[in-house]
């Protein structure tokens, strides 16, 4: 029986829901194909939110020959198979999902039919592309960021739903959608899986969807929900909230469970290596020393005896001191950039490499901190209109307090530390 996420898969752009910041009206991705001229791309995002579903309509629109793999059960072989067809075809796309989990040696396969333009390569990735796409191939592609859907986006998926069961005559009511909307988590497909049982579970006639049913039928079948392996991203979440809230109980247990399932070591070392700075920071830098460490350690052992390595630098950073100061300080910078748009950089502190540049007054009146005492200058950084603008706020550890301490003594009441 075909799932619904299947049958409700749409064929043009018009019916693609989502993604508008690319194949809205005007947007970069639409503009390139309706030109008819795409380049090879990576589509880069979390599961569920359309990357296959786009590769289809870009081949359906543009009337392309269409080969698809899968990473997971495709080899150097498979690969070497497909662009031998596409030889004697005209523009074929060859589409590889999950495109992160391909090797460097199958990755140059794909090399020279690339550039070539043998094939026009569309990877589908929910691991960052700079890290999991070898460079030769990556500066080949133009990658594209996908946003994980919006409560409006999923009601239209609810809403096609409902009309495709009321055309074989089940009417399906949806009196509550948040639990809907809570399992699926912004995931198309996983939504869709859920309000299939639900649907499914009622056996025909007239369905209401509450969010009690919702959350029990959810509970009755969660392997058949999770039949496309996605508790992988609900486990690494629960293996990083488990390590935040200072649990290492918690976080052992989870990172057990990705190492019994197979988890990729590498993608639990670099979730711990974000996690190291994200929401340790500068509570205790030796966390970001020692997930390096065990990043490093996890590429050159591999399993089975890098467990161990993922287990000791799980317990040390469940068990550290935390603070997301230096993360916020990023949000918070990133916000005033946004809002005040490329702000000009103060003179005193621009580049002067040339005669010109120093008539002009670049560099003039800048202090060398070197020069004064303690190594520090009290002069301005921040461009005009952001004096005195605070973005880092020191938390509440030791270490972060001695840190306002000598802000507080150097700059005075400027940034009010």
């Amino acid at each position: 029986m075909t799932p619904l996420a299947e049958l409700l898969r749409p064929r043009t752009l018009d019916g693609y829901i989502g993604q508008q910041h690319l194949v809205g009206q005007g947007a970069p991705l639409r503009t390139l194909i309706e030109g008819g001229n795409i380049p090879s791309m990576i589509f880069w995002g979390p599961p569920g939110i359309g990357k296959t579903t786009l590769a289809y309509i870009i081949s359906n629109t543009l009337q392309r020959p269409f080969h698809t793999l899968s990473a997971i059960s495709s080899g150097v072989k498979e690969v070497r198979e497909v662009i031998e067809k596409a030889r004697q075809e005209q523009g074929a796309i060859l589409f590889i999902d999950e495109i992160h989990r391909f090797n460097k040696a199958q990755q140059d396969s794909l090399l020279g039919a690339v550039e070539r333009g043998t094939i026009t390569l569309i990877g589908a990735t929910t691991e960052n592309p700079s890290f999991e796409v070898i460079s030769a191939l990556l500066s080949r592609c133009q990658v594209f960021v996908l946003k994980e859907f919006g409560e409006d986006d999923m009601r239209r998926l609810i809403d096609s739903a409902v009309r495709h069961y009321s055309t074989h005559g089940i009417e399906v009511v949806v009196s509550e959608a948040d639990a809907l909307m809570r399992v699926s988590g912004g995931d198309a497909r996983k939504l869709l899986n859920a309000l299939e049982l639900v649907v499914n579970r009622a056996g025909g006639g007239r369905v209401e969807v509450t969010n009690a049913v919702t959350s029990e039928v959810i509970q009755q079948n969660l392997a058949y929900y999770d039949k496309q392996g996605e508790m992988h991203y609900d486990i690494i979440s629960a293996f990083i909230k488990s390590m935040r809230g200072s649990d290492p109980n918690g976080a052992v247990y989870w990172l057990a469970r990705m190492i019994a399932g197979g988890e990729d070591p590498l993608f639990i070392a670099r979730r711990m290596l974000i996690f190291a700075s994200e929401d340790i920071g500068n509570a205790n830098p030796n966390a970001l020393l020692l997930a390096n460490a065990t990043f490093d350690a996890v590429s050159k052992i591999g399993y089975p005896e890098c467990r161990i390595n993922l287990s000791q630098c799980a317990c040390y950073l469940a068990c550290s001191a935390k603070s997301n100061a230096t993360y916020m300080a990023l949000k918070n910078a990133e916000q005033a950039v946004a809002q005040w748009g490329d702000l000009p950089v103060p003179l005193h502190i621009r580049n002067a490499p040339t005669k010109l540049m120093k008539r002009l007054g670049y560099g003039e009146g800048y202090k060398y901190a070197h020069d004064f005492e303690n190594n520090f200058a009290l002069q301005e950084y921040l461009p005009q209109g952001l004096e005195g603008s605070r973005f880092y706020e020191p938390g509440t550890t030791p270490r972060e307090q001695d840190a306002r301490q000598q802000l507080r003594a150097r700059w005075g009441e400027k940034y009010g530390y």
